[in-house]
């Protein structure tokens, strides 16, 4: 198997691992009341805390502070805007709804990228690539505005938000922060001796010194007891942040950042199909047709 296809499939599985995020969300939800802030703290502190033992017990020390001497401001800026798009992400459900903030963060991530990538490879088979790629991007948005219009009719959670206007601009710049932070961490991976463990690791660890105080301002409670919230938490951190990222991280090195960004809307897929499966949703036609169109897109990246 080639370096492209194995990097895509990197990508591919860290989609699938964030699409458990929302089930496991509800879980914990069920079982501690703690708000989507705190929990996405825990989240990258845990993931944090994994990833440094991991780093250690590798033997990879040397290599998180060779990638801190040489590039420090952007490995520590690819963390916050980590933390970043997440919590614009979240803002944007509260005030414009799951569906219009999934559909426009997640969606203009990929037509940003998709346009990087046009613009950097001046191929000669320029209009050849551009109908590709326009192809692929559009059965990935078709798809994903399709099945983030039935998962909503199916949680109920389809109506608009109390304040629209500034939840879409929420989306815009989640999705805008989404791209920037995945064109920056695509950058850094190309660079010489950048492992992608150690980038997984202190962009993490930045994330969550930059989420934590947003998450204190937000509010209590921060603390459970309750077995079923704490090992849903410590799943969040390890599989849905700490593996998922290195996976995501180390696809990058080489998978285009749009493709890449294209791979990770299994996300939504997962998550529907998560439902259906455990919680008794209906996928729907809506959701079946835009999961079909997402998978297609999915495939067609691959040269």
């Amino acid at each position: 198997m080639s370096s492209t296809r194995i990097g895509l499939l990197f990508v591919c599985l860290a989609g699938i691992l964030w699409g458990t995020g929302g089930l496991a969300l509800e879980i914990l939800r069920d079982h501690a009341p703690m708000s989507v802030l705190t929990v996405s703290a825990y989240r990258m502190l845990i993931a944090a805390g994994a990833l440094l033992v991991a780093s250690l017990a590798l033997r990879r020390g040397p290599r998180l502070v060779a990638l801190v001497r040489a590039h420090p401001a952007r490995s520590v800026v690819v963390g916050l805007g980590t933390g970043a798009y997440q919590a614009l992400y979240f803002g944007s459900v509260a005030t414009a709804g799951v569906t219009v903030a999934t559909v426009v963060s997640l969606g203009l991530a990929p037509v940003l990228l998709a346009v990087v990538d046009l613009v950097r490879a001046r191929r000669r088979t320029a209009t050849r690539s551009t109908v590709r790629l326009t192809l692929v991007v559009s059965s990935a948005l078709s798809g994903l505005v399709l099945v983030s219009m039935a998962s909503g009719t199916a949680s109920g959670a389809n109506a608009v938000g109390p304040r629209p206007v500034l939840g879409l601009l929420l989306a815009i710049a989640s999705g805008s922060v989404y791209a920037a932070t995945t064109a920056l961490g695509s950058t850094l991976l190309a660079s010489d001796g950048v492992d992608p463990l150690a980038l997984t690791t202190v962009a993490t660890t930045a994330g969550a010194v930059g989420l934590v105080p947003v998450a204190l301002v937000g509010g209590g409670p921060f603390v459970t007891s309750d077995p079923t919230a704490l090992g849903t938490l410590a799943y969040l951190g390890i599989f849905t942040m700490a593996l998922a990222y290195g996976l995501f991280y180390a696809g990058l090195r080489t998978t285009r950042s749009g493709a890449a960004v294209v791979a990770t809307l299994l996300e939504p897929v997962t998550a529907a199909v998560a439902a259906a499966v455990l919680l008794g949703e209906r996928l729907g036609p809506l959701g079946i047709v835009g999961s079909v169109l997402i998978l297609a897109a999915v495939a067609g990246l691959e040269e």
